[in-house]
C-alpha cells in the first residue's frame, strides 16, 4: 500500500500493531488494555515505570505508545518521550499519546515541548481513544518515507519527498511545508527555508513560521529584526516557549545579558522542567552576579535532570562556581566529585579541574588555584587525552593565564586557532584572551602561524585530489585529520576526497564507512552545514543500500558517543 493510500484510509487495522502502555497504576493499565483489546489489538506490552518503559522501547519498535505523564519515582512521561526521541527508539510512523490527569500549564507545556502526537486528559473513553488514534495514525503515514530519509540524515532527499507529498496530499500542505523548512535548515539552505516560511505566512500568520523566519534573520546578522519578530510572537501567544528561548538568544547576541536573563526567567516560570533552559538561566544569572537565582536554577536543573537523558555536568559545575563565590569550598568540591562520579570520562575530569581552579581563584586561594593549573598542564601533556571543545579550551586558557601557566594556555589557544582557521569571530575571542594576558602581539603572531599551518595542510590535500592523485590525497587527509581533528574545512575535504575516490573506482565499504564516520563527526561538531547534506546525498547515491548502511552506522556512532545534536 502506498503512503498516499495510507493517508486517505479512513479505517485502520489495529489488530497486528504493537502497543506499549506506560502507567504506574495497574488498574489504569488494565482499563487501557481492555480498550485496545476492544479495538482488536493483540500485541500489548505494559510498563509500570519510566525505567521499565525505556528497557522495552530499547527492545521493541512499537507502533503506538500510551504513556502517563506522572509515573511515580524515577523518569516521568516527558523524560521517557524525550529520551526515546533522542535515542531514535521510535519508528518514524509511531504514535505517541501522552496521557494524564494533570491539567496544569506546567505539565501540559512540559510534555508538549517534546512533541507527543496528542495529549489526552483522563478519564479516556474508548471513542475518544479510537478517534485520536485514527486521526494521528493517518496523518503520520504521510511522513513515513520522509522520516526514513530524515533518520538516514539524507535531508535533501527528505525535502524533495515533502514536495512529492504536497502534490498528492494538498490537505496536509502546511504540515509538509513546515517539515520541508526544517529539512532545508538542516541541509544548510537557509534562503530556501526562508522562502518556504514566507510562502506559509502569505496564507496564514503561523507563529512557528514567524519563529523560523526570525531564526534565519538572526543567523544572517539581522538580529534586531529577529528580536522584534520573536517579541511579536510572544505578544500573540505568551505560552509559545520556543519564542522565549530564541528571543533570549537574540538578546545575548546583542550583548543584552540582563534582558536575556529576564526573558529566560519568564520562560522558566512558564515551563520549568527543561534541563537546558534552567542551565541557561543559571549561567546567565552567574554572569550577572545574581547568586541566589543562579543557585536556584542550577539546583532545579540537577533535580529535574536526575532521570533525564539531558542530564548534564554543566549544572554541577555552575553550582560549584556559585558555592565558591559563597566561600563554601567544601560544598563546591563535593559537587565536582559528584559530577566526576555520575558522568565520568576524561572530559568531565578535565572540566572539573578547570572549575576547581576557578573556584579557588575566585575565592582568593591563589596557591590552590595555581596547583589546579599545574595539574591541568599535566593533563594537557597527555597525548592520549582527547582535546575538549572550543568553549572549554577558551575557559581553560583563561584560567591558566590567570594562575601563571603561560605555555599550556598558549598551546590550547593555538589548537583552537588551527582547528578553526576560518572562524573569524572565534579567532577574535582567542585574541581577546591573549590581550587580557598582556600578550597581544605574541598572540596575533601565534594565530597567524596557526592559520597558515591549517591552510597549508588543507591545500596540500586538495591539490593532490585536483591533480588526480586520489590515493595520496586520501592518505594525506588522514594525516591532516589526525593533526586537526576538529577542523571543519579539513573534515569536509577529507570526506569529499573519500567519496570522489569511490566515484572513480567504485563503491568500497571501508571507504564508505570512513567517509560516513567523518561526516557524523562534522554533524556532531556543527549541525546544519550545507556541505554535510550535499556529501551525505552523494554518499547515499554510491550504493543502493547506503541509506541503510548510513542509518546503521549513525546508530552505532550514537551508541558509542551519545545522541547526535539536532
Amino acid at each position: 500500500m502506498s503512503v498516499h493510500q495510507f493517508a486517505v484510509s479512513k479505517e485502520v487495522d489495529w489488530a497486528e500493531k504493537r502497543y506499549l502502555l506506560v502507567d504506574d497504576f495497574v488498574g489504569i493499565r488494565q482499563l487501557l488494555r481492555e480498550s485496545l483489546r476492544n479495538l482488536g489489538a493483540k500485541h500489548i506490552d505494559q510498563a509500570a515505570s519510566g525505567g521499565e518503559a525505556m528497557v522495552l522501547l530499547g527492545k521493541t519498535r512499537y507502533d503506538v505508545v500510551l504513556c502517563d505523564y506522572n509515573l511515580g519515582d524515577g523518569k516521568n512521561g516527558q523524560q521517557v518521550l524525550e529520551e526515546a526521541r533522542l535515542r531514535n527508539l521510535l519508528l518514524p510512523s509511531s504514535v505517541w499519546l501522552m496521557v494524564s490527569a494533570e491539567k496544569s500549564v506546567e505539565s501540559v507545556m512540559g510534555a508538549a515541548e517534546h512533541q507527543p502526537d496528542a495529549y489526552l486528559i483522563k478519564p479516556i473513553s474508548e471513542g475518544v481513544l479510537l478517534t485520536r488514534l485514527n486521526r494521528v495514525w493517518n496523518k503520520k503515514q504521510i511522513f513515513r518515507e520522509i522520516d526514513h530519509a530524515f533518520a538516514d540524515k539524507d535531508f535533501l532527499r527528505a525535502a524533495k519527498l515533502c514536495d512529492e507529498q504536497i502534490a498528492s496530499n494538498p490537505l496536509h500542505e502546511i504540515d509538509l511545508l513546515r517539515m520541508k523548512a526544517t529539512l532545508l535548515l538542516k541541509s544548510g539552505e537557509p534562503e530556501k527555508a526562508r522562502r518556504v516560511y514566507e510562502r506559509v505566512l502569505e496564507e496564514r500568520d503561523y507563529n512557528w513560521a514567524r519563529c523560523g523566519l526570525a531564526r534565519i534573520l538572526m543567523n544572517n546578522g539581522e538580529v534586531a529584526s529577529a528580536q522584534a519578530m520573536f517579541q511579536s510572537v510572544i505578544a500573540d501567544n505568551r505560552f509559545y516557549i520556543d519564542a522565549f528561548d530564541q528571543l533570549a538568544a537574540s538578546l545575548l547576541l546583542q550583548g543584552n545579558i540582563e534582558e536575556a536573563y529576564s526573558v529566560l526567567e519568564k520562560a522558566a516560570k512558564l515551563s520549568p522542567n527543561s534541563v537546558l533552559r534552567q542551565s541557561a538561566l543559571g549561567q546567565n544569572a552567574l554572569k550577572l552576579g545574581n547568586i541566589p537565582v543562579a543557585e536556584k536554577a542550577f539546583r532545579k536543573c540537577i533535580d529535574i535532570g536526575e532521570y533525564s537523558v539531558r542530564k548534564t555536568p554543566d549544572a554541577f559545575f555552575g553550582l560549584a562556581r556559585v558555592c565558591g563565590l559563597k566561600n563554601d569550598i567544601k560544598e563546591a568540591q563535593r559537587l565536582l566529585n559528584a559530577a566526576i562520579h555520575q558522568f565520568g570520562g576524561d572530559q568531565v575530569v578535565l572540566r572539573a579541574k578547570i572549575t576547581e581552579g576557578l573556584v579557588y581563584h575566585e575565592s582568593g586561594d591563589f596557591r590552590r588555584a595555581r596547583k589546579s593549573g599545574d595539574e591541568l598542564e599535566v593533563m594537557l601533556a597527555d597525548e592520549n587525552r582527547q582535546r575538549p571543545g572550543n568553549a572549554t579550551c577558551l575557559e581553560m586558557a583563561t584560567l591558566l593565564f590567570a594562575v601563571g601557566v603561560k605555555e599550556a594556555a598558549t598551546t590550547l589557544l593555538c589548537f583552537v586557532a588551527r582547528n578553526n582557521h576560518d572562524n573569524l569571530p572565534l579567532l577574535d575571542q582567542v585574541q581577546q584572551i591573549f590581550d587580557k594576558a598582556r600578550l597581544s602581539e605574541e598572540g596575533a603572531e601565534y594565530i597567524r602561524v596557526a592559520r597558515k599551518e591549517a591552510t597549508d595542510m588543507m591545500n596540500t590535500g586538495v591539490l593532490l585530489w585536483k591533480t588526480g592523485k586520489l590515493d595520496e590525497a586520501v592518505e594525506w587527509m588522514r594525516v591532516a585529520r589526525k593533526a586537526l581533528p576538529n577542523n571543519l574545512r579539513i573534515l569536509f575535504n577529507a570526506a569529499q576526497i573519500l567519496i570522489s575516490s569511490m566515484q572513480q573506482g567504485g563503491h568500497d565499504a571501508a571507504l564508505a564507512d570512513e567517509a560516513l564516520a567523518v561526516l557524523m563527526h562534522v554533524d556532531a561538531l556543527a549541525p546544519g552545514q550545507q556541505r554535510f547534506a550535499q556529501l551525505m546525498e552523494q554518499l547515499a547515491q554510491l550504493a543502493p543500500i547506503s541509506g541503510v548502511v548510513a542509518a546503521t552506522a549513525a546508530s552505532e556512532f550514537e551508541a558509542e558517543n551519545g545522541p547526535l545534536p539536532e
